[in-house]
C-alpha cells in the first residue's frame, strides 16, 4: 500500500475540482493499494515548501460532493516550472519529500506546464529508479493540449463564452445608432475559445458578426472595411476576438495601445486588444463602440458549468487513477471522441503532449479569416451539453473552501 499525491496547477477551470473529486472517488475504491490521499498546497511549489494536507481528513461527506460545482482551483494553484537539467537540486528535493510522505502515486491537474512538470519528474524518477507513478490529468479551457480531442474545461468555458455573447447581441440590438461591440476573449496561440462564440448565434447572420482567432495574422483595414460592410445591412455589429491576435509581423495587437508585461515563463501579460479595437473603429468609423472583456469569468463562471464537461472531468481524474494503480507513468489522461458523441478514455506519453500546442485547423476558419466553419461549431457543441444542479443556500451558490 502506498499513499496518492495530487495537486492543481495553472489557471483554474469550471470543473478543475470535478477532476480532483474523480480522484478522491476513485483512489476509495482501491483500499489495498492506496492509503492516504494527500493534496498540495498550491502545486508543486508549495509541496516543496511542505505544504500539504490529508484530504480524507479535510473534506467530509458534504464538503466533497459540494467540491464537482466549486470553481477555482480548491487546493491553490501555481505556476512553476522545474528546470531542464535534471541534476538541479530540486529534484532530489522532491523525491526525498515523497518518499517522507510514502507517495506511490503522484497525479497532476493541469495544462501545458503542469504535463511538464510530470514529464520532468517521471524522467528523474526512471533515472533514479524510483516506483513512484506519475500522471497528468488534462485541464485547460484553451483547449490547446495535444493528443487529446478536448481538454476539460474547455466545454465548460465554452458555454459560458457563448450564453455571455448571444446575451451582449441582445443588448446590443435595443438601440437604433450604429454601433461596434468588441467582446475580447482569452487565447494566446489558439483560438477553440473564441470560436464558441459562433454557438451564441440564433440564425444566419446573427451576432456576432465578426470572429478572430490568433491563428491568422490580423490585418487592420481589412477588419475595418469587413465592419463596414457588416454596418451597412446591421445598426449593431458584435465582434469577438481572441485577446492572442497578432498582426503580420508577429506584434501583438494590445501592444500597440501599451506595452506587455511578461509572467515567470517569459509568457506576454495579454490584455487590451479589445480595448485598441474599439479605440480605432471609433477614431475610423466614427460610431459608438465599447469593449467587453470576460477576462477570469470565462473561468469560474460555476453557473455555466456544462454537464457533459463536469462528468467528462470526473472521468479523467477517476481513469488517472486507475491508470496509475495499473502500473502507468510517465502520462496523460486522453480523450478519444466516438460518433454518435462519447469518449473513449486512454494515455498519451506525457513528453509528446509538454511545450506542444493545439491550434484551430486553417480549413475550421473562414477564407478571410473573420469567422469560423460550421465544422468547428459542430465540433464544440456537444461539449456544451446539459446543466448540473449547483448547490445552494441562502440564494448564492454553496460552494467550498479550503481554509488558509
Amino acid at each position: 500500500m502506498k499513499n496518492l499525491l495530487v495537486g492543481q496547477s495553472g489557471g483554474p477551470t469550471a470543473v478543475i475540482n470535478a477532476s480532483l473529486w474523480g480522484v478522491l472517488h476513485e483512489a476509495a475504491l482501491y483500499p489495498e493499494q492506496i492509503g492516504r490521499v494527500y493534496g498540495m498546497r498550491n502545486g508543486i511549489e508549495g509541496f516543496l515548501k511542505g505544504h500539504f494536507i490529508d484530504l480524507g481528513a479535510s473534506l467530509d461527506a458534504g464538503a466533497r460532493e459540494r467540491l464537482k460545482y466549486t470553481p477555482g482551483s480548491f487546493l491553490g494553484s501555481c505556476r512553476f516550472r522545474l528546470p531542464e537539467d535534471l541534476d538541479a537540486p530540486v529534484y532530489q528535493e522532491l523525491l526525498r519529500l515523497l518518499e517522507a510522505q510514502d507517495i506511490g502515486y503522484f497525479l497532476y491537474i493541469g495544462g501545458n506546464d503542469s504535463m511538464d512538470t510530470v514529464c520532468k519528474l517521471s524522467a528523474y524518477a526512471a533515472r533514479t529508479g524510483s516506483s513512484i507513478r506519475f500522471v497528468g490529468i488534462p485541464k485547460t479551457i484553451d483547449n490547446d493540449l495535444v493528443l487529446t480531442d478536448h481538454t476539460p474545461g474547455f466545454g465548460s468555458a465554452a458555454k459560458f463564452v457563448a450564453t455571455a455573447v448571444r446575451e451582449i447581441g441582445i443588448d446590443a440590438s435595443v438601440y437604433e445608432a450604429p454601433s461596434a461591440t468588441i467582446v475580447e476573449i482569452m487565447g494566446r496561440h489558439a483560438g477553440w475559445l473564441t470560436a464558441a462564440s459562433a454557438l451564441a448565434r440564433k440564425f444566419p447572420g446573427d451576432n456576432p458578426a465578426l470572429i478572430y482567432l490568433p491563428e491568422i495574422p490580423f490585418d487592420q483595414e481589412a477588419f475595418l472595411g469587413r465592419l463596414q460592410e457588416v454596418l451597412a445591412v446591421r445598426r449593431n455589429a458584435v465582434v469577438c476576438v481572441s485577446e492572442g491576435l497578432r498582426d503580420r509581423d508577429g506584434n501583438f495587437l494590445c501592444e500597440y495601445a501599451a506595452s506587455s508585461s511578461t509572467d515567470q515563463f517569459g509568457h506576454k501579460q495579454l490584455s487590451g486588444c479589445g480595448r485598441y479595437l474599439a479605440q480605432l473603429v471609433k477614431e475610423r468609423l466614427g460610431i459608438k463602440t465599447r469593449t467587453v472583456e470576460f477576462n477570469v469569468s470565462q473561468r469560474c463562471a460555476a453557473q455555466e458549468q456544462s454537464l457533459t464537461d463536469l462528468s467528462e472531468a470526473i472521468d479523467a481524474g477517476a481513469f488517472g487513477v486507475r491508470s496509475a494503480v495499473a502500473g502507468k507513468t510517465g502520462c496523460m489522461v486522453t480523450f478519444s471522441r466516438n460518433t454518435p458523441y462519447s469518449i473513449s478514455y486512454g494515455l498519451a506519453d506525457v513528453s509528446l503532449v509538454c511545450n506542444q500546442e493545439k491550434t484551430v485547423p486553417r480549413e475550421w476558419i473562414s477564407l478571410d479569416g473573420s469567422d469560423v466553419t460550421p465544422a468547428l461549431a459542430s465540433y464544440i457543441l456537444p461539449l456544451i451539453q446539459g446543466s448540473p444542479s449547483i448547490p445552494m443556500k441562502d440564494g448564492m451558490p454553496d460552494f467550498v473552501y479550503l481554509q488558509p
